[in-house]
């Protein structure tokens, strides 16, 4: 198995659309994890870098929301148009995205 040295996890969570919280999947987060994965894959990270959905992160009012490990940074409100910065700048050059963090 190889060792990733990042590992990026999308909440991908799924609640009933009157539910106050709301959900990561009906903003776009579904969307954002393919994006991803095809924005690492055209950077040849395909191996080195893992971008897998995930359930609830408990940041539904700052969703969609990321996790990016080792570093434990936390997104919120991501939206397809962060996607290149969140690849250029935190995972190619090691800065996260400030304007993002939670």
């Amino acid at each position: 198995m190889p060792k990733y040295t990042h590992h990026i996890f999308v909440c991908e969570n799924v609640r009933p659309s009157d539910d106050p919280r709301g959900c990561c999947a009906a903003k776009g987060s579904v969307e954002i994890r393919e994006a991803l994965k095809a924005e690492t894959k055209k950077h040849g990270l395909k191996g080195v870098v893992r971008v897998n959905k995930a359930g609830c992160l408990d940041q539904c009012s700052q969703g969609p929301a990321i996790v990016v490990y080792p570093e434990g940074v936390w997104y919120g409100h991501v939206t397809i148009d962060d996607v290149t910065e969140i690849v250029d700048s935190h995972i190619l050059k090691g800065e996260p995205v400030e304007r993002l963090r939670i």
